[in-house]
């Protein structure tokens, strides 16, 4: 090859590579697909920590968590026995209408659970830290603190769960039994006592405290329903023993060590 038909064909060539280059930077670029959830990314999201958690609504939980209100309640199990002839003691108070539900859709979204609740999906699920399924243990806590959780579950039961789901303390009340065995010797309910005693009640934010004042009145299963008629526990929980009118200077011995705020 000739050297002036050399040199033609490497300046068209540069000619061409120039051009190519022109339009690459002039021509749209095109976005960048978005990243696509994975497991390990949800699990540390910031809604599942502290301060986030503390904050977020149920429409934030709810966006990758809704499966706990769509899920319902087997109408019979593999083995052919049907959920409405197993009804468990707490089921048949009158306060436990309509079908079978499942857990979260109890505390949520049933009309019982609208009535007298206020609970949210951060009422009990705080935070937590995925290794131990407990926020601030281990490594992410410093040494001899206490985490106010409990290992390896994602709500301590001792601050949320107890407090409604543990036994009726009927010895403390001066009740000869178990609810159920002296309702019957009691038509006025709870209230019958516990208009006068006890009577700084149900004033937290997870509850309607009008609402189950008003029904408390008027059936005493929806005192009892949570108060011991649905005991998931053995212990009572040790409420807070707020001073009422009249109340007894002496603290007996059942009381002594309770909180008092």
């Amino acid at each position: 090859m000739n050297k002036p038909a050399w040199l033609i064909g490497t300046l068209i060539v540069a000619l061409v590579a120039a051009v190519a280059v022109i339009l690459s930077v002039n021509a749209p670029v095109a976005p960048m697909p978005a990243a696509t959830p994975d497991y390990l990314r949800a699990t540390y999201d910031p809604l599942h920590f502290k301060p986030a958690a503390s904050t977020a609504t149920d429409a934030q939980c709810l966006a990758c968590h809704r499966e706990v209100l769509e899920d319902r309640v087997l109408s019979s199990s593999p083995s052919g026995v049907r959920a409405a002839d197993t009804l468990a003691a707490y089921q048949k108070l009158s306060t436990y209408a309509g079908e079978q539900e499942t857990f979260h859709r109890r505390h949520l979204v049933t009309p019982l659970a609208k009535q007298l609740m206020n609970l949210h999906c951060n009422t009990c699920h705080d935070g937590l830290d995925p290794r131990d399924e407990a926020q601030g243990s281990s490594a992410t806590a410093p040494a001899q603190s206490d985490t106010g959780f409990t290992l390896r579950k994602q709500v301590n039961p001792e601050s949320t769960c107890l407090k409604c789901h543990g036994q009726m303390n009927f010895p403390v009340m001066n009740l000869e039994g178990p609810w159920p065995m002296v309702a019957a010797e009691h038509p006025d309910g709870c209230f019958a006592c516990h208009d006068k005693t006890r009577t700084n009640r149900h004033n937290v934010d997870y509850l309607n405290t009008a609402a189950i004042e008003t029904a408390g009145k008027a059936n005493a299963d929806v005192c009892y329903g949570c108060h011991g008629g649905r005991a998931w526990y053995r212990i009572v929980y040790p409420y807070t023993r707020h001073p009422w009118p009249g109340m007894p200077r002496k603290t007996p011995e059942w009381a002594k060590g309770r909180p008092t705020e």
